[in-house]
């Protein structure tokens, strides 16, 4: 304490550390204070501290401190032991008289302590020992102290620490699991039975939450993702089997959930979440399971007669999450063996209907409740005897009571037609979410519940088709509600016709219901896009209706469409009758006709056209579909009018991205058929925009009307190259692009290369280009086009290097200058590792193409800091694939070898932080490549 003149400054200082609310007197106070965590002579400082110090933020100072100094495993053993004896001393006598975050701070650090050195010597597992004597005292503070340092200990030793290495961390856990965990376990259902009259709910939460912390343990080795579902079984030893046959070790969870304290009842629940998760396998007869099953459900029956605490919405959740184990750790048989089944059942289904209906407050606990009953109705086929699954009566009432929900739902929230980030038809994740057990319960009952949908549908297609011949200064309200209605049904349909099963009807009969199914949807595509609602592309409840259909369009062609069809003779001698829709041809006619249409109207809404062009794609994409959309004539009407003027989103700016997917589809549907003049007349509209640019004057590049139509222009070519996977395409390309357009290319990079949004579609568009994927790039012997590539490749890498070096840093030096260096050096090293240049033609013949591009590359890495090269992830993997290409093809006296000492140092310092850097893919690639060997050879 040499820079402060008393105790009483520093406890100033600490102070102002956890107090103070202005921010640059807490930065001097931590500035200050930061040599007790940092430097090891302080830490006889920290224990005068705790001896002497009067306030409690002192006293928290020097145990976050301490905790901080023995988390460096290179301090000595009997100093450690020597911190801990200490510090369990100092919890015995003034424990009872700290405050409760400097108590807590203290057991943390006697727990750190004890897991570092618990290989290290035995007496750091006195722990244990020391913790029941405290248990032992007379004293109810010593008592819940005790408590809380099995608590913290159990925590401790679950918890990866990073300053320990995993593996140790797991022989550790695995040690005190073996020797401890059940003992502390049995503490807690000890303490939870002596608990339970009347005492302060302070001394109830630790109990519970020490049995909470023991069940939640990693028991072999694998942490339990609780953000999922498919978080497993709970792999307890079988050491433990007698404790969990007890019938009071269940029971003492239930009568804790009843304590008024939510906190109790709800880590209670958690505790019965994990024991109805236990592994099957640890009860080796089936009565000790069927028992165990019993009180399961004869606890949660009683909380559904009750309804105790579930107003409480934590209650409320963590109660579904535990309905939702039974059949993920249970069979049906099981189940319905349990002699209540019945009345459990329709309790659970009176339950999950009140739910629904509450939705609002419930949407997120729905999940589990839903999940339940899908698992149920998918176990029906696997039922063996007699006895009445009793799911024919009520499944039925819940999906009908699921569907209901979601329509009342958009009259009471959605009817303000704004933007909702909570709203399930605005988050994707969500909507899965609700809609991922539905349809197994649909199809659970087919035939009534396609009906009752059938039944919604209908007056809502036959309102908002009335609605249509309307003027459009109607109720614009209620014509979004109709809009919101009919996507959550979509939706429905949508989900539905994504999982196909026979449960409950034959194949046939399910096409059938299908086919009703779907008609009503592709009616509903010829409604939204006429009268009044072709002026409505702006308003937010008809995006989220036109995602749906596209939703549903995707499912909908997975199941029916194109090598599928040949299987759905039903489903399209239905949809015949209904709507006259013969074959899959037809069907796909009307899928491309919506397509085209959302790309010429939706101008903005880039979630839309993003949509659009993914299901586009995957027509495309597909051997049969894509032959067959290109007989189409909405496909031949895309291919021939891709402009502006008819796709205005191409204009649209937020769409940007987005023009480089539409090119990509369109180029894989024109490579689909030979023919350099389909080609030349498929590109003649950009022809037109490159020879516009071609005639501007260099003043006029740094309007935004030129640089937007030039990276326009990269965009697509970049999409259209992407599409290139053959020699063929690839020379089509090549010869409109090449030598004509690339003038062009070097003139905007040499004039805009302080112009980030011009330099980025342009070297990203030729990143594409040089790529040599599925042997594209493979031109004649004979053809000199590889080597003129490169040399193009080489001017515009010089042309920018030079430039950019030049210029100053700026705020955002990543978008100003790393993110071109980074996809310059992409584009050299895959032009170099191309294998389709002979790189010995440049020196035999004096061509300074490659050593100047390899020149100005360097020069580019080394005007880095090494700092920031790690810092950035995508800087960082392109730098190191440019050394692995330099180091392994490219070291010559022209090169490598004549460089100076200082860029050379550079070199082997930044392959050195590779490969101690946590990126295991960078580290490999150094690894994997001979630069270190070729440095090693002539240093």
């Amino acid at each position: 304490m040499s820079s402060m003149e008393s105790l009483a400054q520093l406890e100033v200082l600490c102070e102002k550390l956890y107090n103070s609310r202005d921010s640059a007197e807490r930065a001097h106070a931590e500035s200050t204070l930061k040599c007790f965590s940092e430097n090891r002579d302080y830490i006889s400082q920290c224990q005068y501290i705790l001896d002497n110090a009067s306030t409690p933020y002192a006293l928290m100072l020097a145990s976050t401190s301490l905790v901080k100094q023995v988390s460096d495993r290179s301090l000595s053993l009997q100093l450690r032991l020597d911190i801990r004896n200490y510090v369990m001393n100092y919890l015995a006598a003034r424990g009872p008289k700290l405050q409760n975050f400097v108590t807590i701070s203290l057991i943390q650090l006697a727990c750190r302590i004890t897991k570092f050195g618990w290989f290290d010597d035995d007496r750091f597992r006195e722990i244990f020992k020391e913790a029941t004597d405290f248990l032992a005292l007379a004293s109810q503070d010593h008592y819940l102290i005790g408590l809380k340092i099995l608590n913290f200990l159990v925590m401790e030793m679950n918890q990866a620490n990073s300053a320990m290495p995993l593996t140790l961390h797991r022989k550790i856990a695995t040690s005190f699991k073996d020797q401890f965990l059940l003992q502390i376990f049995q503490i807690s259902l000890t303490s939870l039975h002596q608990l339970k009259s009347e005492v302060p709910d302070e001394l109830r939460r630790v109990p519970i939450s020490l049995a909470l912390r023991c069940l939640s343990f990693d028991f072999v080795g694998s942490p339990v993702d609780e953000s999922s579902e498919e978080f497993g079984t709970v792999q307890l030893p079988a050491s433990w089997r007698p404790l969990l046959q007890d019938p009071s070790t269940v029971q003492i969870f239930f009568d804790y959930y009843k304590v008024n304290d939510t906190s109790v009842s709800k880590e209670a629940l958690e505790c019965l979440v994990r024991l109805a998760s236990v592994r099957r396998s640890l009860f080796v007869e089936d009565p000790a399971r069927s028992q165990f099953l019993s009180h399961l459900m004869s606890g949660t029956r009683e909380i559904l007669q009750t309804g105790q605490g579930l107003a409480d919405h934590g209650n409320y959740h963590e109660f579904c999450r535990l309905l939702g184990r039974f059949k993920v750790n249970y069979q049906l048989s099981e189940l319905l063996n349990v002699e209540f089944y019945g009345e459990w059942l329709g309790l659970v289904a009176e339950f999950t209907t009140k739910s629904l209906l509450s939705w609002q407050w419930a949407s997120n606990s729905v999940y589990y409740l839903l999940s339940l009953w899908s698992r149920l109705v998918t176990s029906v086929p696997y039922l063996k005897g007699d006895t009445p699954s009793l799911l024919d009566e009520t499944v039925p009432k819940i999906t009908e009571g699921f569907i209901t929900s979601r329509i009342n739902s958009v009259q009471a929230s959605f009817a303000d037609n704004s933007p909702d980030p909570d709203n399930p038809l605005e988050n994707a994740e969500s909507l899965q979410d609700q809609l991922e057990s539905l349809p197994y319960l649909c199809r659970f009952k087919y035939e009534s519940c396609s009906l009752f949908i059938i039944n919604i549908m209908e007056p809502l297609l036959q309102a908002y088709t009335a609605r249509s011949r309307l003027p459009a200064s109607g109720d614009a309200a209620e014509l979004s509600v109709i809009e919101g209605q009919i996507a959550w049904m979509v939706h429905i349909i949508a989900a539905i016709l994504k999982i196909r099963q026979t449960v409950g009807c034959s194949q046939d009969s399910q096409e059938l219901f299908d086919a009703e199914l779907a008609a009503r949807v592709l009616q509903l595509i010829n409604i939204t896009d006429t009268g009044v609602h072709a002026q409505r592309y702006q308003e937010i409840s008809k995006q989220r209706l036109d995602r749906a259909i596209l939703i549903f369009v995707q499912n909908f062609r997975r199941s029916y469409v194109g090598d599928q069809a040949m299987h759905a003779s039903k489903l399209y001698a239905r949809l015949s009758e209904l709507l006259g829709l013969t074959d899959h041809l037809v069907l796909l006619n009307v899928i491309v006709g919506k397509i085209a249409t959302n790309l010429k109207c939706y101008a903005e809404c880039e979630d839309v056209i993003d949509h659009t062009l993914s299901l586009f794609l995957e027509l495309a994409s597909g051997y049969m579909t894509g032959k067959l959309i290109l007989k189409l004539e909405s496909t031949k009407f895309i291919i021939a009018n891709h402009s502006r003027e008819n796709f205005p989103f191409l204009e649209e700016y937020r769409c940007v991205r987005s023009r480089t997917n539409f090119y990509y589809i369109l180029g894989c549907l024109v490579f689909m058929e030979d023919g350099p003049v389909k080609f030349r007349s498929f590109m003649e509209p950009l022809l037109q925009v490159a020879v516009n640019l071609e005639a501007s004057a260099d003043a006029a590049f740094r309007t935004d009307v030129v640089k937007y139509a030039f990276t326009g222009l990269m965009r697509d070519l970049r999409g259209i190259a992407m599409a290139t996977n053959s020699r063929r395409t690839y020379g089509l390309l090549f010869d409109w692009l090449y030598p004509s357009r690339m003038p062009l290319l070097l003139r905007a990079i040499s004039l805009l290369t302080d112009e980030p949004e011009v330099t980025t579609p342009l070297l990203k568009f030729m990143s594409e280009f040089v790529l040599n994927k599925a042997q594209r790039l493979t031109f004649d012997s004979s053809s000199p086009n590889g080597i003129l590539l490169f040399r193009e490749i080489s001017k515009l890498i010089v042309a920018y290097g030079s430039r950019i070096l030049l210029l100053p840093n700026g705020t955002n030096i990543y978008r100003s200058k790393y993110k071109g260096i980074w996809i310059s050096l992409t584009v050299l090293s895959r032009a170099l590792c191309g294998n389709y240049v002979n790189f010995g033609v440049f020196e035999l013949y004096g061509d300074r193409a490659l050593a100047d591009a390899l020149d100005i590359s360097l020069k580019m890495t080394l005007s880095i800091p090494l700092s920031d090269i790690l810092t950035f992830k995508k800087l960082s993997k392109a730098y190191y694939g440019y050394m692995e290409v330099l180091f392994n093809n490219h070291i010559t006296i022209n090169s490598v070898l004549n460089l100076d000492t200082s860029t050379f140092v550079h070199i082997v310092t930044s392959l050195e932080s590779g490969l101690k850097g946590l990126d295991t893919g960078i580290s490999t690639q150094v690894c994997h490549y001979g630069s270190l060997y070729h440095l090693e050879m002539f240093l």
